[in-house]
């Protein structure tokens, strides 16, 4: 048995984040395979239900939720039937919407295919926002900060976080933590962060491949300096997750257990450690449960959720 900090549900629900980022709608086709395409080597799919659910930064948002913390959410959206459909998943969650909506955006959907409990297609729907809406989203996150505990930069390079940098300065004058799932390769701009999250692949195209366990440390290490953050969380899928900080390092195994599906499972370890985070943990305190929520969300299928019994009354193996 592994000792886990707690938290109880009246501290949860005094946790506020605030997760700014790209937010998307995720579109489920179900349907049966019986046949192969006459004009292409292709299953036909007899579309039999449809399912739509909330993704990208709305996922992280309802992460937070589902833990009974509480979170807003600052995104750019278009001005279309999508991103309508997305703003209604978000308030009946619970989560406070604030959209800015540009005309000429197409709200990021992703379409996916799913035939006999397998994704068979997904069909991508996206654009850029314009700078001016985004510049605007920049004067409503000044203005929402100071009732949050902590800031989430969910980074999707859809392009809804072009001045991160200049939030990011704000949030440090204010002096909330800031947790960051990044992208790309340049990560300068997520520079003073607390914590940012990439997973194996992800910062291997930052630091370049290694071959040990001293090598990882060291680029993690002297990429976390370089960066000037509190600490560097590295998800590392069957090899668990480890934190790197001042202290040195901590390390948690993953956990034994059918891994179903990892759709958003990075989005539930980053939400889970912002929401404790929020709630007064520290970053060591929150990656072993942020481990454990990740673990439970792998066996779900789709984007998934932890409920606050899920993560805490559940023995930990």
């Amino acid at each position: 048995m592994t000792k886990l900090s707690t938290l109880s549900r009246d501290q949860m629900a005094q946790a506020q984040v605030l997760v700014v980022g790209d937010a998307m709608l995720d579109r489920y086709w179900y349907g049966a395979v019986d046949r192969i395409s006459p004009e292409a080597p292709v299953p036909v799919v007899r579309v039999t239900r449809e399912e739509e659910r909330m993704g990208a930064s709305a996922n992280v948002a309802y992460n937070i939720v589902s833990l009974g913390a509480q979170a807003s959410l600052l995104t750019v959206v278009g001005d279309d039937d999508a991103s309508h459909k997305l703003e209604k998943l978000v308030s009946q969650t619970g989560i406070r919407p604030y959209f800015g909506r540009d005309a000429e955006l197409q709200t990021t959907v992703k379409l996916r295919v799913i035939g006999r409990q397998q994704q068979l297609l997904r069909l991508d729907f996206e654009n850029t926002p314009k700078s001016e809406i985004l510049a605007s989203q920049s004067a409503t996150f000044a203005t929402l900060l100071p009732t949050h505990q902590a800031v989430l930069f969910s980074d999707y390079g859809k392009g809804g976080l072009a001045h991160v940098g200049d939030m990011i300065a704000l949030a440090l004058a204010s002096g909330k933590k800031i947790l960051i799932d990044p992208k790309g390769s340049d990560y300068s701009r997520y520079s003073q962060a607390s914590v940012i999250t990439p997973n194996r692949a992800e910062l291997q195209q930052v630091v370049g491949s290694w071959s040990s366990e001293e090598q990882l440390r060291t680029k993690a290490q002297n990429l976390r300096k370089e960066l000037k953050l509190e600490a560097l969380l590295v998800t590392r899928s069957e090899e668990g997750m480890t934190l790197y900080d001042d202290a040195g390092e901590l390390h948690a195994s993953a956990q034994a257990l059918e891994v179903f599906d990892v759709t958003g499972a990075g989005d539930t370890v980053i939400a889970t450690m912002a929401a404790l985070v929020a709630a007064g943990l520290s970053l060591r305190e929150a990656m072993p449960l942020a481990n454990r929520a990740g673990s439970v969300v792998v066996g779900k299928f789709g984007t998934a959720t932890v409920s606050y019994d899920e993560l805490f009354t559940k023995e930990t193996p």
